[in-house]
């Protein structure tokens, strides 16, 4: 039997995570002002989503928007709300550096990495920005990093899906490549048939809205359809 993919969604409400633990996500991305792309949520958000749901949840450490190279006060941030995500049992840590040649900054994300243990870690997007995906894919395997979020270098992943496939041929089993960016019912079938990956990240689109805009039982059902389509014979032949 084929493995079953793993749906991620991304989202930044206690209604929200507690819709998608009901519409069968496997595991949540949480952050806050996801319509920034996303910044380390509040520890009452962290708090709250841990009391709420049951499946994991991987949190992103992102101290402010903008580009991902930080200062050293920054990354001393990082490195507080890395523990405080740990203290408040949270699952895995979702975070990017970048150094100024907009390259991985592969040392000081060991040094995240390091810190994060036992916890598994996602490197997020800023992955996109680096100008060469093959040489960036081989660095952040030496981080130690369990996965990579990726839209292939692209603005989104049905854009990218050659380098998606590309990378999730690449890493083998050394890494796990999580397509993401503009993922949605009408397109996750196609981009899991391509790429092969077994693992699937998406919004459902939530930056466009606020928190507040569509009822939990709207976002609830958006999750159960994007599950349905990904456990579909078809998707990932």
């Amino acid at each position: 039997m084929p493995i079953r993919c793993l749906l991620e969604i991304c989202l930044e409400s206690v209604e929200y995570a507690v819709a998608a633990e009901r519409g069968g996500a496997d595991r949540i991305e949480l952050c806050s002002d996801l319509i920034s792309g996303g910044v380390t949520p509040s520890v009452q958000l962290m708090g709250g989503v841990r009391r709420g749901v049951h499946i994991p949840i991987h949190v992103l450490i992102r101290p402010r928007a903008g580009d991902f190279v930080y200062s050293q006060a920054e990354f001393e941030t990082m490195k507080c709300d890395i523990q405080t995500a740990k203290d408040l049992g949270m699952d895995g840590i979702v975070l990017g550096l970048l150094d100024e040649n907009m390259q991985v900054d592969g040392e000081r994300t060991g040094r995240l990495i390091r810190l994060a243990r036992p916890l598994p870690v996602t490197f997020h997007r800023a992955f996109d920005l680096c100008r060469n995906l093959t040489a960036s894919l081989q660095a952040v395997i030496e981080t130690g990093a369990t996965r990579i979020l990726t839209s292939g270098g692209k603005e989104n992943a049905t854009k990218g899906l050659a380098s998606l496939a590309d990378l999730v041929a690449n890493a083998g089993s050394r890494i796990a490549i999580m397509p993401g960016g503009g993922v949605r019912a009408n397109n996750v079938g196609h981009i899991l048939r391509k790429t092969r990956a077994k693992e699937i990240h998406t919004s459902l689109g939530l930056p466009a809205k606020t928190a507040n805009e569509g009822s939990d039982d709207e976002f609830e059902a958006k999750v159960r359809e994007i599950r349905r389509l990904i456990d579909t014979p078809t998707a990932q032949k």
